[in-house]
C-alpha cells in the first residue's frame, strides 16, 4: 500500500502544523490540546522536510511508529543552511523494534560515501523544550556545519563557522529527556551532545560518530544523567565524554552514572592523545564502572588529576571510574602517529604512559589487556581480531552478547556499592505522563550479557 506523503513548508513550520500532498484528516491531525497545539504524524506516513522546522514553545509533536521524516539535502537558502529539526516544545517518538521511526535523507543517498557528508543539521531540543522521548528511532547522515544563518546559530547554541550539528542536542536545564532503544549512526559530529537535563540514555547503537573529532556521547554542565546498556562501536574519539564545562551559577557541575556499555574502536581515527574510549574532565562527578571496551586506543583519562575538584580543569575525586574491561585484539592500526604516543595497538595503549591515566586510583580494579593476555571478552559473533581498529563500517550480524565462557560475565561491580546506584532506576523520568527507568546495575561487563 502507498504510503502517504507529509510535506513541510516554511509556512506551516511558522504555524507548527503542516500542509499536506493528501488532505489533513487522513494524516490525522488533531486539533489544538490545551494551551498549546498537538500534531500526530500517524503511523507509517513519509515526511518530506524541506526547510528548518520548529515544534513551537508550548505545542506538542508525536510521531508514531513507522514514520520516516525525509531531509531535503540542498539546505535552507542561498548559502544553503542544513536543514535543523528544532524542539522548544514537546516531541514524543513512540516507534517500536519492528516499526521503528526513521530520520534520514532519501533513500538514494544513503551510501557508504554519504557516511559524514553531514547531509542535514539535526534535533535540536532548545532551552525551552520541557520533554523529549527518542525510542526506537533511527537517526542518520547528520552532522551538517553550522554557518551563518544556521538557527542554533542565531541562538548563540553553537558557534557558526567553528560547530557542526551532532545528531540529538539538549539545551534546558530543567528538561527532562529518554534517549532508548535507538540507533544513530554516519553523523559528522556527536552522537549525543547534553548541555542540560535530566536524561536516560540507554540500549542504543552508535556507529560511526564523528569525522574530525566527536564522540557518541558528550555530556557537558547542567545535566544529571544515566548512560547505560548502550553498544558504541567506532566514534571517532571516545564512546564518554563526560565534562563539567560550562559550569555556571545556573549550570550545575554533570553528574553521570555510565555503567554496562561495550565501546568498540574508539578513537583510531583521531590523532593526539586526547581520547580513546572515556574521557572525564573539568571536575564532572561520574562514576564510570562495567563498561567493556574493546579494541580502543586508551584508557578512561582524568586530564590534571593532580587538581582534584578544579572546575576548570581538574578530575572530581568523588568520582569511581574502576571495574571496567579493556580488551584487544592483535591487530594493527593502518595508521600510527609516531609524533605522538606511537601507540600501534590497543593493548599497547592501555599499558603506555599516558599523562592522563589516574594510575593506582582510576581503573585500579580494572581488567586491562596486555601482550601476552588480550583479554578476548568471547562474543557471541564479533571477529576481534580481524576487523580494523579504524573501520567504521557497522555490520548487523555482529552479536555483543559474550558467550557462557567469556571472562567478562565475572569481576564486575555488583551494584549494590554506594558509587553504583543509577539516578534514575527507582524514581525514573516522567516523560508523556509515562515513567521511565534506567536499566539495573548488571554485574557484568558490557552492554549485553550471555
Amino acid at each position: 500500500m502507498k504510503s502517504n506523503v507529509l510535506a513541510i513548508s516554511a509556512a506551516a513550520i511558522l504555524l507548527g502544523m503542516a500542509a499536506c500532498e493528501e488532505p489533513a484528516t487522513n494524516q490525522g491531525q488533531n486539533p489544538p490540546a490545551g494551551e498549546g497545539g498537538k500534531t500526530v504524524w500517524k503511523a507509517d506516513t513519509v515526511v518530506n522536510i524541506t526547510d528548518h522546522y520548529v515544534v513551537p514553545e508550548g505545542d506538542t509533536l508525536v510521531i508514531e511508529e513507522g514514520v520516516q521524516v525525509l531531509f531535503a539535502e540542498g539546505g535552507v537558502g542561498a548559502n544553503h543552511v542544513p536543514i535543523e529539526f528544532t524542539v522548544d516544545g514537546y516531541l514524543f517518538c513512540n516507534g517500536t523494534a519492528e516499526k521503528p521511526i526513521l530520520f534520514s535523507v532519501a533513500e538514494s543517498s544513503r551510501t557508504a560515501e554519504n557516511t559524514f557528508a553531514g547531509l542535514w543539521g539535526g534535533i535540536v531540543a532548545s532551552e525551552t523544550c520541557p520533554e523529549m522521548l527518542i525510542n526506537h528511532v533511527i537517526i542518520e547522515y547528520t552532522g551538517g556545519q553550522v554557518i551563518e544563518g544556521s538557527p542554533v546559530a542565531d541562538r548563540n547554541i553553537y558557534t557558526a563557522g567553528d560547530d557542526a550539528y551532532p545528531q540529538i542536542t539538549t539545551n534546558n536545564i530543567n528538561g527532562k529527556y529518554v534517549v532508548i532503544n535507538s540507533t544513530l549512526r554516519n553523523g559528522w559530529s556527536d552522537g549525543i551532545y547534553l548541555m542540560g537535563g535530566q536524561a536516560i540514555v540507554a540500549n542504543n547503537t552508535f556507529a560511526a560518530n564523528g569525522f574530525d573529532g566527536a564522540e557518541a556521547v558528550n555530556v557537558k554542565a547542567g545535566c544529571r544523567v544515566d548512560v547505560a546498556g548502550n553498544l558504541m562501536f567506532s566514534p571517532n574519539t571516545n564512546g564518554l565524554k563526560l565534562s563539567s564545562s560550562g559550569q555556571s551559577e545556573n549550570r550545575t557541575m554533570a553528574r553521570i552514572q555510565a555503567y554496562n556499555n561495550t565501546i568498540v574502536n574508539a578513537g583510531w581515527r583521531r590523532d593526539g592523545e586526547k581520547g580513546g574510549g572515556i574521557y572525564v574532565e573539568k571536575n564532572a562527578l561520574a562514576n564510570v564502572f562495567n563498561n567493556l571496551m574493546v579494541n580502543c586506543k586508551f584508557r578512561a583519562m582524568t586530564p590534571s588529576f593532580s587538581i582534584p575538584n578544579n572546575p576548570e580543569e581538574g578530575y572530581n575525586d568523588q568520582s569511581v571510574i574502576d571495574y571496567n574491561y579493556y580488551a584487544s585484539g592483535s591487530q594493527r592500526s593502518d595508521v600510527v602517529w609516531d609524533e605522538e604516543s606511537g601507540v600501534a595497538y590497543a593493548w599497547e595503549g592501555y599499558n603506555y604512559a599516558h599523562e592522563d591515566y589516574n594510575t593506582g586510583v582510576v581503573d585500579a580494579h580494572s581488567v586491562i589487556a596486555t601482550e601476552v593476555d588480550l583479554k578476548d571478552p568471547q562474543f557471541v559473533n564479533f571477529p576481534i581480531n580481524d576487523v580494523p581498529l579504524m573501520s567504521y563500517t557497522y555490520d548487523a550480524s555482529w552479536n555483543f552478547h559474550l558467550q557462557a565462557s567469556s571472562p567478562a560475565l565475572s569481576g564486575a561491580a555488583t551494584g549494590s556499592e554506594a558509587f553504583a546506584v543509577p539516578y534514575f532506576a527507582a524514581q525514573g523520568l516522567t516523560v508523556n505522563g509515562q515513567t521511565y527507568t534506567s536499566p539495573d546495575v548488571a554485574a557484568r561487563f558490557g552492554a549485553f550479557g550471555n
